[in-house]
């Protein structure tokens, strides 16, 4: 299997700036996770001084990553990189979303409404494509191995899920009437296109790490990313549950506010499945690879999926007041911070030294 930052990427161009030649669409991770960490931040049920005002500025931060789009196009023909196309549109969507939870603190109400709703037409639509376009490429034209299956092909069909869920929060600031119920329609639809995709990629993964063991240790931190679908589509249901009230007719509002609590606590409980056998993988890496677990892009995937389970466990407690998930949720944003401060710093440095900005050897 490739391993993830071990892929061919296309020739620099004359005269084109160094630190923009191999930038791949995988980059566009660390502005989901510097999004997600913000976002969660704002709905946590913690009223500490100045947590409020840290989560804006690192709302603020996570719109500024560049992307050089000639090179970016040619990652689309190799089977690992073209997965991660799905990370622009999805950077797209915490960043909307945290115009409205954090941004309308600096921005306005309207200003922010305005800022989320075209974010999240341009990630929506960006979304679709590659959970149509890449699926489509793997099928028609990439070498997929036996043993290809990883974490990282969620990403390119997960999108549609993190459209719902944020879709549902701009509901409340739409027109009433056919506008609102056709987000909330739309979210419920883009709920079903991500949530049956994940079921037929995780049973794949299950497959391979059954049948063909853990793969390269650079590819474990993808094993993460399950997670991210799982609370996503818990936050999405929850939100959506919100939405519908007042705008489904009886008796599907009052329906969707059960779906969400009970699609949400199964999907829960396998969510903390995957999170523990995540964790013994990971751990079991760090002890026994050779070399550990090498730091590559990967590691952003203990970031986002970490945190859309931090919004979906949030989510829950809301609804079933189990003060016991408030304090997993609690302990899980300490974990989302001090994994998006790893992968920031390492991140950080590595650019900095050109090591993630060079072609492999």
């Amino acid at each position: 299997m490739t391993a993830l930052m071990d892929i061919p990427i296309a020739a620099r161009k004359p005269g084109r700036p160094e630190v923009l030649a191999y930038l791949g669409p995988n980059w566009f991770a660390s502005v989901m996770g510097a999004g997600i960490v913000a976002n969660a931040a704002a709905v946590l049920p913690l009223h500490l001084p100045g947590l409020r005002l840290a989560a804006t500025l690192v709302w603020a931060c996570a719109g500024h990553l560049r992307r050089d789009r000639a090179t970016a196009l040619g990652h689309a023909a190799d089977p690992v990189m073209a997965q991660f196309w799905g990370a622009p549109p999805m950077a797209a969507m915490p960043v909307g979303g945290g115009a409205l939870l954090l941004g309308r603190d600096w921005l306005g109400l309207h200003a922010a409404v305005a800022v989320d709703g075209v974010l999240w037409i341009v990630g929506t639509v960006g979304g679709l494509i590659t959970a149509v376009v890449i699926p489509y490429l793997m099928m028609t034209r990439h070498e997929i191995g036996a043993d290809a299956a990883f974490g990282g092909w969620l990403m390119s069909v997960v999108p549609p899920m993190v459209s719902a869920a944020n879709g549902a929060l701009l509901v409340p600031h739409l027109p009433a009437g056919q506008l609102r119920l056709g987000v909330v329609i739309a979210g419920y639809t883009l709920f079903g296109v991500s949530l049956v995709a994940t079921l037929i990629i995780v049973t794949q993964l299950w497959a391979r790490l059954v049948q063909h063991r853990i793969g390269p240790a650079k590819l474990v931190p993808t094993l993460w990313i399950v997670l991210g679908p799982l609370g996503q589509s818990i936050t999405a249901a929850h939100l959506l549950g919100a939405a519908a009230a007042g705008v489904l007719p009886a008796p599907y509002g009052p329906g969707a506010q059960v779906f969400a609590l009970f699609y949400g606590l199964p999907a829960f409980g396998f969510a903390l499945l995957w999170l523990a056998l995540a964790l013994a993988i990971t751990w079991r890496t760090l002890r026994n690879a050779d070399g550990g677990l090498p730091f590559t892009l990967a590691w952003w995937s203990f970031v986002f999926p970490v945190g859309a389970l931090v919004t979906g466990t949030l989510g829950l407690a809301t609804r079933s007041d189990v003060r016991a998930l408030t304090a997993l949720a609690i302990v899980l944003y300490l974990f989302l911070v001090a994994s998006w401060t790893t992968a920031a710093i390492r991140t950080a440095h590595g650019a900095w030294r050109r090591h993630l900005l060079r072609p492999p050897t």
